[in-house]
């Protein structure tokens, strides 16, 4: 019990952060479709969350990474750091991916759709993308790293890391061969498949 003290203000804190998160994100995509992307500025969604510009930048550093940024990283990361250590860095990020997307709930994949919409239709977004692929090769990497007790930078662990992602980005980044019908659903099952052929060897 004497350690329960210091933990419940920090759960209440990264609760009310995550709240405001959430806040931020619904009043910006409930502007974005009543009058458009480009016409909604950072002022105008902090004030429909009530809070300030400067508190909206502390939690996402552009307009863009807004709809870029969602909690799929800390998901994925922490489904994988539950697959068994014996597993390969592959399998163990195709079975966090599987377990990701069954938590998904119906609220959760609609608001994935929105986001995609944005990503295809804003080039702000789509430009902007590229750099969250990016980061998230580096967090790939460090919990890569974690699970094999090499360095974030080790070439193996780095290539491994982009391996992965870079799966990701071969099915989502040709934004041509998307359009609106193309369902979230679809779309984890063919990064499914992707990663079952790059666990295999990549036969052709």
């Amino acid at each position: 019990m004497l350690g329960a003290g210091p933990d419940r203000p920090c759960g209440l804190r990264e609760r009310k952060k995550a709240r405001t998160r959430a806040s931020l994100r619904e009043h910006a995509l409930r502007l974005f479709a009543e009058q458009g992307y480009q016409a909604t500025t950072v002022e105008q969604i902090a004030a429909a969350a009530e809070v300030s510009p400067s508190t909206f930048f502390r939690y996402f550093p552009t307009k863009e990474d807004l709809v870029l940024q969602d909690d799929m990283d800390t998901r994925m990361i922490e489904a994988l750091e539950r697959q068994p250590a014996g597993v390969g860095p592959v399998a163990a990020a195709r079975a966090a991916s599987r377990e990701v997307f069954a938590s998904y709930t119906a609220a959760d994949l609609d608001l994935i759709q929105q986001n995609m919409a944005l990503t295809l239709s804003v080039p702000e977004v789509r430009a902007r993308a590229l750099d969250e692929f990016a980061r998230t090769i580096t967090v790939m990497s460090e919990a890569l790293a974690k699970r094999s007790g090499r360095p974030a930078d080790d070439l193996t662990v780095r290539t491994i890391a982009g391996a992965i992602i870079g799966v990701v980005m071969s099915i989502t980044l040709p934004w041509d061969g998307w359009s609106d019908r193309q369902t979230i659903e679809e779309t984890f099952g063919r990064i499914d498949t992707a990663l079952g052929l790059l666990e295999a060897g990549l036969p052709l």
